[in-house]
């Protein structure tokens, strides 16, 4: 037991205290009112400011003709409104679809059919160059033949009902701000508690697209449950408390936004995020607000951090934990990150969407090599299983496909029963993805299982050799990718992002690689970037694999 302002909590570390995502905001703005709950470079709201306006989004969607069951896409950039609209759409037992921010039209209408999207909350002009209601009308051009503020009819979008504008933008085909806030005095804050207590934990809260390698994405289902224990989770693991303050800089269309969320809240901890990643303004915001736990996660985040002008004179003594995957990260990346950030405590990470996000982490107390060599151990009430396709289970340090069961597995590819059959089997998730569990039951990611290359017959793990170039003192980055070759049916071709400021040639990276590696596996090009073809957070192969034509 503790005492928080005279109020005496439970503990909980010690029990599960399984719970919906609205009540998750509702339980802990009851506890922090006052405490920062979201804090973005340029705004910041409390949690009871945050409840409130929650409250307020959930009173209009209702008006608007939005219910339990119902697909309420988001398609806006990294925003407090984003968060808002997260909590408001699981208080009335809606779904939440959010939406990348990178879509052009073709697959924005893809997914706005696709999802059976009742609704999409989005905004107008965002920068130079993105504005969101120029992409809808580009998707639906029948849009500008639509009136204003009222429900849709589109031939191509016959579930569409309400395209809602979060600013004071307003349109043919769209619901203004002005028309949704005045929708929202309609609806009591009792009529949306009613809803909300008939919500239930086993309900879909959250349907996101992954496009992982294919130019389809899939519409992934997760649970009200399956979102909150796999914060839950995290929370314990890193023994997070009130008094963190969590910095992500992935996306609120991203996986490892929203569970990250989800566990900052179930301890009352403040989340930082931003619009969109800036290096710079990253480093100033942990900086100013004294991050505690951070969760940069992926390399071309943390590259473009540690070599920025401004790494060397900031202060971030107040890092606890930083989730580096040091593992997955060149030599150079790990010594820079240890240098100027000496006392923090470096662990790695695996998971995916379709796991709710983290399936294995290390814990703090685990020693520096397991916890920079390695991506941990499962969470408690998850299991992990490698296997090998054609041998079956495989000992310590033996390469095969990772499998996971317990509470985080998605359940299921919305509308699509052949590949949820194709994933789940036998009651495991099957994800895709090579790994091994060494002798201590700690996981090593080896790559994708689709992302072999084979030379001359030969099998080639791309992240073997991805990690082999990024040893070279000049690679910031590295990507490998099979290029058809009519001998030996593919050969491997390296993209790399230089270090800032490095001049090195194609072939002394080509060179490096020789002697070190087995020749199939020395890469027969080096064809260098400046930027790389992204989702959300990953790199996306199959746009560099277009590049070799």
């Amino acid at each position: 037991m503790a005492t928080v302002g005279g109020t005496t909590m439970l503990d909980f570390k010690t029990f599960t205290a399984v719970t919906t995502i609205g009540d998750l905001l509702l339980r802990t703005a009851s506890v922090y009112p006052e405490k920062d709950a979201i804090v973005f470079p340029d705004r910041r709201l409390t949690f009871a400011e945050l409840n409130a306006n929650v409250m307020n989004r959930a009173c209009g969607l209702h008006d608007l003709g939005v219910g339990p069951g119902d697909h309420v896409g988001m398609l806006l950039p990294s925003c407090i409104e984003a968060v808002e609209y997260f909590f408001a759409i699981a208080l009335l037992g809606a779904v939440s679809v959010p939406i990348n921010a990178r879509y052009r039209s073709t697959e924005l209408s893809f997914v706005i059919e696709n999802a059976d999207l009742k609704a999409v909350v989005t905004q107008g002009k965002v920068t130079e160059g993105l504005d969101f209601v120029a992409r809808l009308t580009q998707a639906f051009p029948s849009l500008a033949d639509q009136p204003a503020d009222a429900d849709l009819g589109l031939a191509e979008a016959p579930l569409l009902k309400r395209i809602i504008l979060t600013g004071d933008d307003a349109g043919n085909g769209f619901t203004s701000g002005k028309a949704f806030r005045a929708a929202a005095k309609t609806t009591s804050d009792d009529q949306i508690h009613a809803i909300r207590n008939r919500v239930r934990v086993v309900d879909t809260a959250l349907m996101l697209y992954t496009s992982g390698t294919t130019s389809r994405p899939k519409g992934c289902m997760i649970s009200h449950e399956s979102l909150i224990r796999t914060g839950q989770a995290m929370a314990k693991r890193y023994e997070m408390t009130d008094r963190d303050v969590f910095w992500s800089p992935l996306p609120m269309y991203h996986i490892g936004a929203m569970f990250p969320l989800c566990a900052a809240y179930s301890v009352g901890s403040t989340y930082l995020s931003m619009q969109y990643f800036d290096a710079g303004v990253a480093l100033e915001m942990i900086e100013a607000e004294k991050a505690t736990v951070t969760y940069p996660s992926f390399g071309t985040f943390i590259g473009d951090m540690i070599y920025h002008e401004d790494f060397a004179k900031r202060d971030l003594s107040s890092i606890r934990i930083m989730n580096s995957n040091m593992a997955m990260q060149p030599a150079s990346f790990a010594k820079a990150i240890q240098e100027k950030i000496p006392n923090a405590i470096q662990v790695g990470t695996f998971g995916m969407t379709e796991t709710s996000g983290t399936v294995t982490t290390s814990f703090p107390t685990d020693t520096y090599e397991e916890r920079t060599r390695r991506l941990g151990k499962p969470f408690d009430g998850l299991e992990v299983k490698i296997v090998h396709p054609e041998t079956g289970p495989c000992g310590p340090d033996e390469i095969g496909e990772i499998c996971v069961r317990g509470f985080s597995i998605f359940t299921a590819y919305y509308k699509d029963p052949d590949k949820t059959d194709e994933a789940k089997r036998d009651g495991w998730f099957h994800t895709g993805d090579l790994g091994a569990f060494d002798s201590d039951g700690s996981l090593m990611f080896h790559g994708r299982l689709k992302d072999m290359l084979k030379v001359g017959g030969e099998n080639v793990a791309a992240q073997e050799i991805e990690a082999m170039v990024t040893g070279h003192a000049a690679v910031k980055l590295c990507q490998v990718v099979g290029k058809p070759d009519p001998r030996l049916q593919e050969v491997p071709v390296a993209f790399v992002e230089l270090v800032p400021g490095s001049d090195v040639a194609p072939d002394d990276i080509i060179a490096f690689c020789k002697d070190k590696i087995a020749s199939f596996k020395v890469p027969r090009e080096v064809r260098f970037v400046s930027e790389w073809p992204m989702s959300s957070s990953k790199i996306q192969k199959f746009k560099l694999k277009e590049m070799l034509d």
